[in-house]
């Protein structure tokens, strides 16, 4: 189980015992988690075939180990040994944006399209408080790079992450948005969130949201995630991956 993250997998006789068993494996309560259902179990025919459900629980929060006493002489650390570390990350991310921004211009001009690029560190993510780079992409008529639901920009963003990746050697994880699409969409997955959370409340009986790619479905978790009435799970496979929102 990794220290960083603390993602478990965690098996049962069905999906709910599975979840308590995880629960209590990592000392914490339903509304601190994110829960997704690998594999809903089988109870198989007459006892024949039958398989465990399978749950993944991912912890909103990691809590900080006990700090430890350092010894008198390493106490203090002196700023030139640290100063190496940022360097070396200012210049990755340097090299990052550089190569990225050079790569999607070259794609967007074989397209056709007239837009600037304008690169930008994404807002603390709530979880971990990590940044990244985001490139937004502005100029007119920039409707086609969207997408339905941004399933043409998710396209182009995995593309130009490989093709950086293979030139750095190593994975890209930038962002890609259209003229701040990306902040209007997360804004209206909120208020989806919290509508239909206030629905499930109010009807004590769970709903299915769409089916949506993982970072939207965490955006979906992460809202709800301290919901006094309500608490969220992944459900399904694949391309039909939606997030379900039950009664607490």
């Amino acid at each position: 189980m990794s220290e960083t993250k603390r993602e478990i997998e965690v098996r049962g006789p069905d999906v709910e015992s599975a979840i308590e068993a995880g629960l209590a494996q990592l000392g914490i309560g339903r509304s601190d988690v994110i829960i997704e259902v690998v594999d809903e179990g089988s109870r198989g025919l007459l006892g024949i075939g039958s398989r465990d459900a399978v749950v993944r629980l991912t912890p909103l929060t990691v809590p900080a180990p006990a700090p430890k006493p350092a010894p008198a002489a390493v106490a203090a650390v002196p700023a030139e040994q640290v100063a190496p570390k940022t360097a070396v990350f200012s210049e990755q991310l340097t090299e990052e944006e550089q190569v990225a921004t050079e790569i999607l211009q070259s794609m967007l001009e074989k397209m056709d399209i007239q837009a600037t690029i304008t690169p930008r560190l994404s807002p603390p993510d709530d979880l971990t408080g990590r940044q990244v780079l985001v490139l937004d992409i502005q100029g007119e008529n920039l409707a086609g790079l969207i997408g339905v639901r941004g399933e043409t920009l998710n396209a182009l963003q995995y593309v130009t992450r490989l093709m950086v990746g293979h030139r750095l050697h190593r994975r890209a994880t930038f962002i890609l948005d259209v003229q701040g699409y990306r902040q209007r969409r997360e804004k209206a997955l909120t208020r989806l969130a919290e509508r239909m959370a206030r629905k499930v409340s109010k009807r004590k009986r769970p709903i299915s949201l769409e089916p949506m790619p993982p970072h939207e479905r965490r955006i979906i978790h992460m809202t709800l995630r301290n919901d006094k009435y309500v608490y969220t799970q992944s459900v399904g496979e694949g391309k039909r991956r939606k997030v379900r929102i039950y009664p607490k």
